[in-house]
């Protein structure tokens, strides 16, 4: 299912133009789409150093955000989604470097297999990327918000953070959960995609890729 909606994603890629390139499972299958149409592609940008990797693998020329002036559709995968396109991501760790590369991009491409699709989002644990010296503070502020922060273990983002995971969210009023965890003193990011959510949703299931889009 993730394969079909990878393939489905291609037809979402102008040709000769830069692509941006989400990271994880699902996201390793359109890197594996976009290496068989490599020759009509400019580039990539990637949203992490995994995908970064992958894609110079396959020949395709990785380039900086800083360095491309548009970027015509980011396409990426989710942890959890709602049929409104609002997500939750960053199960892979790659959340702030996914918000940024979303926020150029001018259509966001959602593929996913249908076990991601939620009424409510909040039951896949909610990660928020964080300064190190914050962390107790953050933990503390989340923990008033009604969540149970836990911190990810072992884990340094690629731009060397920590994760705290919310567990125990209904997120009810996602784009205002978004802003007020934002605004926590030491928070660089956290994986509720709201306020910039997706504006196609390819979703794979036993019936085929379904196609979902922001009304």
């Amino acid at each position: 299912m993730k394969q079909a909606a990878a393939q489905a994603a291609i037809a979402y890629v102008p040709m000769d133009s830069m692509v941006g390139v989400g990271s994880g499972s699902t996201a390793n299958h359109f890197i594996a789409e976009l290496g068989r149409i490599k020759h009509k592609l400019q580039g990539a940008v990637a949203s992490s150093e995994a995908s970064a990797q992958r894609l110079k693998q396959l020949g395709i020329p990785v380039l900086e955000l800083n360095s491309v002036d548009e970027l015509p559709v980011y396409v990426d995968g989710a942890d959890e989604i709602t049929r409104h396109l609002a997500m939750i991501k960053g199960g892979g760790g790659a959340l702030t470097r996914e918000k940024i590369v979303a926020a150029v991009a001018r259509k966001f491409v959602c593929i996913a297999d249908e076990t991601k699709l939620v009424d409510v989002l909040g039951k896949f644990p909610l990660p928020v990327e964080v300064i190190p010296m914050a962390r107790s503070h953050v933990a503390r502020e989340l923990l008033k918000l009604g969540g149970q922060p836990e911190w990810r273990r072992g884990v340094v983002t690629d731009n060397g953070n920590v994760i705290l995971d919310i567990h125990n969210l209904e997120i009810l009023k996602p784009i205002e959960l978004e802003t007020t965890i934002n605004q926590i003193a030491g928070v660089v990011a956290n994986g509720l995609f709201a306020r910039r959510g997706a504006d196609v949703l390819l979703l794979g299931t036993g019936r085929g890729v379904q196609t979902l889009t922001r009304h």
